[in-house]
């Protein structure tokens, strides 16, 4: 239990930095006032998510521990959902609905996009 424990934290500690650094783009790039850093963490974690799924499913490579390490840890520490709903909140907060609108639904569909084009990839190694 205590190695588990520490797999997810050591997986998690990464992916928090991960994204610290990455959603600083938010800082840097304007796009309808959409948190831009935000939105690419959550499409590439579930790009990397799809993909270790897909490894999973067809390799006996990604052991249960490197599972935990990287898909609970790493993905769970790198994906910002709480994010994600407390920066629409500040937009619907501010009245930028048209925002809040086409970030929750560019988040959704590029997720999914995201977590599907990962799992296919999966089939190329």
């Amino acid at each position: 239990m205590i190695k588990n424990i520490l797999l997810i934290g050591i997986g998690g500690f990464v992916g928090s930095v991960a994204r610290y650094f990455l959603s600083r783009l938010n800082l840097n790039i304007a796009f309808f006032a959409i948190p831009i850093g935000t939105l690419s963490v959550n499409v590439l974690g579930s790009f990397i998510i799809g993909l270790l799924m897909g490894i999973s499913d067809k390799s006996t490579i990604l052991t249960a521990d490197l599972r935990l390490l990287l898909m609970v840890g790493l993905c769970g520490g790198f994906t910002t959902f709480s994010s994600f709903t407390s920066e629409n909140l500040m937009l619907m907060h501010n009245g930028q609905f048209l925002s809040v609108f086409l970030y929750t639904a560019l988040s959704i569909l590029f997720g999914f996009l995201a977590v599907y084009l990962g799992f296919i990839t999966s089939n190329l190694l």
